[in-house]
């Protein structure tokens, strides 16, 4: 028998990517709930204990309470919102984290899917902390610009809609600027730090993807850490990655800008190491979709390990 997924929340921008790619799919069985039963809790319940994968692209309150529903102990969860990224018993759904994610994943019954700032400041950040190349009480700095995409339905309108009273065309907008996103305590733990990171997100006026940056000053680290150390270790921990590419030291010197769009569309995530030897500074840069390895990429490429593990 086919394996049977039910995508919660299929209409908002995650849902619909990861709706998309799975409905030309004829390996696996989609439950569809017509529009006028997908906010009716007595129908979510019913596809939610019928299905082997509920996949769950729900605001976090909403997402908690979708698992409440499940009585069914052979349905499995992946969960795309922020609800359960830190919860004790659920399985972190960034299979390059550690040799041993994928297993993990394959083998679980909840997953949360990362986010899609965390999943460039983990993949820069966990191999160091774990070689200790980077102490785990390291002052993290994390600066990010997205596509407006990340911020969902509501933000895609006011930029795409001149309809829209709050329509507008800004080139740029920070935020976050109380030092509390939701997404420290994910980057703080899977990202093997000790304290919360500063994070200065911001969003561009261009639909998807993102540039990240972690700043790192060498005075702060071991002696014997450079850059080409750093590079070093990051190629061997992603040396069998099949998505998570690290650009060549020779290839990062030779780029003088880069743009945030140019894996869109894909479940790709470019890293470069870029320094200064005079100032003993490094920078660490990750270039990647946030619909794509950063949502319903990463969705879809956690729910072929789970397929594979049933």
């Amino acid at each position: 028998m086919k394996p049977v997924i039910f995508i919660d929340g299929e209409s908002g921008t995650t849902g619909l990517g990861i709706h998309s790619k799975l409905s030309v799919r004829d390996d696996i069985e989609l439950i569809h709930l017509p529009e006028s039963e997908r906010k009716n809790t007595e129908a979510r319940t019913a596809a939610m204990n019928a299905c082997d994968i509920a996949i769950l692209c729900l605001p976090d309150d909403a997402a908690r309470q979708a698992v409440s529903f499940i009585e069914n102990p052979a349905v499995r969860v992946l969960d795309a919102s922020s609800a359960h990224r830190t919860t004790p018993g659920w399985i972190y759904g960034f299979p390059e984290l550690a040799s041993d994610q994928t297993e993990k994943i394959a083998a679980a019954k909840r997953v949360s899917n990362p986010g899609c700032y965390p999943t460039g400041a983990i993949s820069l950040l966990r191999p160091l902390t774990d070689s200790k190349i980077l102490p785990a009480d390291y002052p993290v700095n994390i600066h990010a610009i997205s596509g407006y995409s990340g911020s969902g339905r509501a933000l895609i309108d006011i930029y795409e809609n001149s309809n829209n009273p709050e329509h507008t065309d800004a080139p740029f907008r920070g935020y976050g600027l109380n030092l509390d996103h939701k997404h420290l305590p994910e980057m703080r733990m899977h990202g093997g730090l000790q304290f919360n990171p500063i994070f200065t997100p911001a969003y561009g006026n261009f639909r998807q993807g993102i540039v990240l940056y972690v700043p790192i000053h060498r005075r702060l680290l071991p002696s014997q850490v450079s850059a080409e150390a750093i590079h070093a270790c990051l190629m061997a921990h992603y040396s069998n990655a099949f998505y998570v590419h690290v650009l060549p030291m020779d290839a990062a010197r030779a780029v003088f800008y880069v743009e945030p769009e140019y894996l869109n569309d894909t479940n790709d995530i470019d890293l470069y190491v870029f320094s200064n030897e005079d100032t003993g500074q490094i920078l660490l840069a990750a270039v990647y979709d946030n619909l794509g390895k950063g949502a319903s990429g990463a969705a879809l490429q956690n729910l072929t390990i789970m397929l594979q593990g049933a």
